[in-house]
């Protein structure tokens, strides 16, 4: 199966029409008021897709709220970004929901492992981020821990990618999918379509050697 790319982070029409056109299969918006990429739900509502999927970025609302600005927001996927729990998960609906873990916040793999079963019935996806909170910070992950954890369900890894660290990152972490921001901006939440452009090649390569 060939990666999955979402791009985070978008602000502007003509970033949506740039990713649609390089074949993003996610889109995403962020509804985190202290992040310089924050949107609100007209906004996203008003952005017409074609084939992507909308996927808003949640972390400190209730799951009523987040329920609320899905529908406005007409929103495809819930990522949860904040330390919401799997009752929160249900309450948002198992086949909409993206969780996100950090794995540098678990002292050990066991615990990490633990984590991901513990959420695994509960969403569609999970995104493994770096740092150890929040996300668009440019910070790159430790891949090792990739090779030491079972996930059963489809992933995408995120963390300070672009064009130069993406085949790496893709051959030596082997996720679904991948999640681009910074590494493809000029300023937060502003898009520059070489980067964007770039990327999308680095993931298609990776593509080919995987079925070479």
């Amino acid at each position: 199966m060939n990666q999955l790319i979402k791009v985070c982070g978008m602000t502007r029409v003509e970033d949506v029409a740039n990713c649609e056109e390089l074949g993003a299969d996610f889109l995403g918006f962020i509804f985190h008021p202290s992040s310089p990429r924050c949107v609100d739900a007209d906004f996203v509502r008003s952005v017409v897709v074609k084939k992507a999927k909308k996927v808003g970025v949640f972390v400190k609302q209730s799951a009523a709220e987040i329920l609320e600005i899905m529908k406005n927001a007409k929103l495809d996927f819930a990522q949860l970004h904040g330390g919401q729990n799997e009752e929160f998960c249900k309450a948002i609906g198992k086949e909409r929901v993206i969780k996100v873990l950090w794995p540098q916040r678990y002292d050990s793999v066991k615990e990490f492992q633990d984590d991901i079963d513990r959420f695994t019935a509960y969403c569609s996806y999970m995104l493994f981020d770096a740092g150890s909170s929040g996300g668009g910070h440019g910070k790159t992950l430790d891949f090792s821990v990739f090779s030491e954890v079972k996930i059963q369900i489809p992933w995408l890894l995120a963390g300070g990618l672009s064009s130069e660290n993406l085949l790496e990152a893709i051959s030596s972490a082997k996720p679904d999918g991948v999640d681009l921001n910074s590494g493809v901006e000029v300023s937060p939440g502003i898009k520059d379509i070489n980067k964007l452009s770039a990327a999308f090649v680095s993931v298609h390569l990776a593509n080919k050697r995987k079925t070479s």
